[in-house]
């Protein structure tokens, strides 16, 4: 499966998926080119994610440090912690995607804050964005459809696109 690539986007290697990464988030008013179907399927599948959100959480970093061990560097922290806050951002997004526009400053700042303080390579996107996608597909199993898949990949590009730009908006 292919996603269209907007004019705006850069193509990028994705759990064998080609993705665009959109980098023009300066409109307040962006929103995510999804169906309301598409924002549904987001919305109903993470409500089957959320009652195990730790064991999603324990998934998710275990599958990105095998990933990229070096990744792990970046948290210093708490990991129980940083698996809450994690789920915790990601209930913020799906709970928001039909209203973009009033969480887009915050996911910018979010991309500024991992450029200046984390110091997060740009490349690390698509291997949080693989993480992601195979930790749902875990977590969801059978429930995790090709249609699911392709909204969550939607989402995670616009979302992980917006903190791009707000990264570069850093530089």
């Amino acid at each position: 499966m292919t996603l269209p690539l907007p004019k705006d986007a850069t193509q990028n290697q994705f759990v064998g998926i080609s993705f665009p990464i959109h980098f023009n988030f300066t409109d307040s008013k962006s929103t995510l080119d999804m169906t309301p179907e598409q924002v549904t399927l987001v919305k109903e599948s993470w409500e089957k994610v959320k009652p195990i959100s730790e064991q999603a959480a324990e998934l998710f970093y275990g599958r990105l440090f095998t990933l990229d061990p070096s990744l792990r560097a970046l948290f210093k922290g708490d990991m129980s912690e940083q698996g809450k806050k994690l789920m915790s951002t990601i209930t913020l997004a799906v709970t928001s995607l039909d209203r973009l526009e009033t969480i887009l400053p915050t996911v910018q700042a979010l991309g500024r804050k991992h450029a200046v303080e984390y110091e997060v390579p740009d490349s690390s996107y698509a291997t949080v964005g693989e993480a992601l996608i195979w930790t749902l597909g875990q977590g969801l199993g059978d429930d995790f459809t090709e249609d699911v898949k392709e909204a969550w990949l939607l989402t995670y590009t616009t979302l992980s696109g917006a903190m791009l730009s707000g990264k570069s908006a850093a530089a």
